[in-house]
């Protein structure tokens, strides 16, 4: 017989993925492209908005620190809505995010997105493996847009951690 389950995540294991995500988050947020990419595994990747991907920690660090040379970017807020197993040390978060200004006062419901990260632990702890962006666009459903714009509004001032 075959069991189609996924395995439970221990609270331990699924507070460690959130604050892997978390600090990620801060590392933008703190425009510093080694903090943004020191969660991260190895040979762990980031896919942006936009579809760019960047392969291994040194070069997320490197690549993300020149794009806070050379810009001045906008800053996270965002909510994690679930986090669970894959298997035995895979886990995958689900988040939503939206970018604030450097003026601080509304964020831009174009850049909203969700965000999925997988973590890997194979014995020295969890690490981020990778972490997606998706445009939050819902053509077909304004409704939902709105909401999502309604929510992360709710979050702008408090940061990227622990909601």
């Amino acid at each position: 017989m075959n069991d189609t389950r996924l395995p439970e995540l221990s609270p331990a294991d699924e507070g460690a993925v959130r604050a892997l995500y978390h600090r990620a988050l801060d590392g933008w947020n703190l425009r510093d492209g080694a903090a943004f990419a020191g969660p991260f595994a190895e040979g762990g990747e980031v896919i942006g908005f936009d579809g760019t991907r960047q392969c291994g920690r040194s070069v997320i660090a490197a690549e993300l620190g020149q794009i806070f040379a050379d810009h001045v970017t906008p800053e996270y807020v965002a909510k994690v809505r679930r986090v669970r197993a894959l298997g035995p040390g895979v886990a995958q978060l689900d988040a939503v995010a939206g970018l604030v200004p450097d003026d601080g006062e509304d964020l831009d419901p174009a850049l909203n997105a969700l965000q999925t990260v997988i973590a890997v632990n194979s014995g020295a702890g969890w690490r981020i493996a990778l972490l997606q962006n998706t445009p939050a666009r819902y053509d077909l459903r304004p409704d939902l847009a709105q909401e999502l714009t309604a929510e992360l509004r709710a979050l702008i001032g408090r940061g990227p951690g622990p909601a």
